[in-house]
């Protein structure tokens, strides 16, 4: 299909494009910018007047659930919450059920998402077999199979050796190794960030050098091998600062943060709200001011959905019991839209364009992290883009969002930035009253 998207402003940091603009998709891509090429007749007209035009996010970490856990969630459900969301293209982590450590189960899993025909599905594999941290995956066979990295997910490596010979074997064929900092047996079993507020509350708590100590570790083995690492779902002002004097030093290692983590703080589980149970835990207020100054100055490199959706039976129980996770896909662009607006109005200048910023992190910085050939607006590049009102607000609830999972510690906030169309591969995927 032909498709002209008429009057919108168009936000491609990728280009550093700023400014209102007409679009011209034809054959799924992106063929021209402001003006038309020749003999171009549209087929379908959208008049984006008053919307940003912006590439489709891209988020570095969305469960789907499947296989395995479809009581939770489902394919269906969850690429539909990412058309909502205006996620054209997401990495889920390994730790379905059975294990992304087969070839045949990646196969099947892109197959599945492909059928659907909504979001680009890219799977990590797991960096060992079962996540056990105990043998190698195939990493060559998972990689044509579809995967774009490795991963332990959640699950940590006890023995250092095996870590230490993934990054050699990751190193000599290129591929990035995914890991979340934490330590095996500091803060295991701990729900809280460790500090006044959990020892108030009687929560067993995880304290911050679980994190340092593993970044410790990992950055000693990547002067030692040379393997590429991205960091996910970091939580502290003191790993921060460790992964600014690594950046500082040159080793080849990127990072996220969830977008929730930009947001709120310990103090945010109030009376033991289950909603607010997440991996891992909210931290301090430092801590999170740390996380938004890290996400302005580029420590941080990518904001993510840290999507897991979790359903009621096991949500809904006392905090410590409860299994940690919550919703994020439908939430991502407007809770980036709040990080950059917030950081900026505190900074002398009031910020440079924050929400170009915004649209940064959750596009063409988090598909080069991930080495993906999208997050732009580029002729000739795949046209998957999200249409938004910036200035809509709307509140977050439970029954209005497509995820199969309902719980997120912002049910009931208002939030600024609405998705009204999503287009994927040139075609549109979903579409809301306001784009026309």
């Amino acid at each position: 299909m032909k498709l002209h998207i008429k009057n919108g402003h168009l936000i491609d940091p990728a280009n550093g494009i700023d400014a209102i603009n007409d679009l011209y998709i034809a054959a799924g891509k992106v063929v021209a910018v402001g003006k038309a090429p020749d003999g171009f007749v549209a087929e379908r007209t959208i008049d984006a007047t008053g919307l940003v035009v912006a590439p489709g996010l891209v988020d570095l970490s969305a469960r789907l659930r499947e296989p395995g856990y479809e009581y939770k969630a489902t394919l269906a459900s969850e690429l539909q919450a990412a058309m909502q969301g205006g996620v054209t293209s997401l990495v889920c982590p390994p730790d379905t059920d059975p294990v992304l450590d087969e070839p045949g189960l990646v196969e099947m899993l892109k197959h599945r998402a492909k059928t659907l025909n909504q979001a680009h599905v890219h799977p990590l594999g797991a960096l060992t077999v079962g996540l056990k941290g105990e043998a190698l995956t195939e990493m060559a066979e998972l990689t044509e199979s579809g995967c774009i990295g490795f991963s332990q997910a959640e699950e940590t490596i006890l023995d250092t050796n095996v870590l230490l010979r993934a990054l050699q074997y990751a190193k000599t064929f290129g591929y990035t190794v995914w890991l979340r900092p934490q330590d095996a047996h500091i803060g295991r079993g701990g729900i809280a960030a460790s500090g006044p507020l959990a020892s108030r509350l009687g929560l067993s708590g995880v304290p911050v050098m679980a994190e340092t100590i593993a970044l410790h570790t990992i950055f000693e083995l990547m002067r030692a091998t040379g393997a590429r690492v991205h960091l996910c779902r970091i939580s502290s002002a003191a790993g921060l600062e460790l992964i600014r004097a690594a950046k500082r030093e040159g080793l080849p290692v990127t990072c996220d943060v969830g977008a929730h983590h930009a947001h709120l703080t310990d103090a945010d589980i109030g009376f033991f709200d289950p909603n607010a149970r997440v991996t891992p835990p909210f931290r301090s207020q430092r801590d999170r001011d740390a996380i938004r100054a890290g996400l302005f100055d580029g420590t941080i490199d990518a904001l993510c959905s840290d999507h897991t959706p979790v359903d009621d039976d096991e949500k809904l129980l006392p905090f410590g019991e409860a299994s940690p996770g919550a919703t994020g896909l439908e939430l991502l662009l407007s809770l980036a839209i709040k990080w950059a607006d917030d950081y900026a109005a505190g900074q002398p200048d009031g910020g440079v364009r924050p929400l170009a910023r915004a649209v940064a992190k959750v596009t063409a910085d988090a598909a080069r992290v991930a080495g993906l050939d999208c997050g732009t607006l580029s002729v000739g590049s795949a046209a998957d883009l999200c249409l938004f009102d910036p200035t809509a607000r709307w509140t977050v609830n439970a029954n209005a969002l497509a995820s199969q999972g309902k719980h997120t510690p912002f049910l009931g906030y208002e939030l600024a930035g609405q998705v009204q169309a999503t287009i994927v591969a040139g075609h549109v995927a979903y579409q809301r009253g306001g784009a026309r």
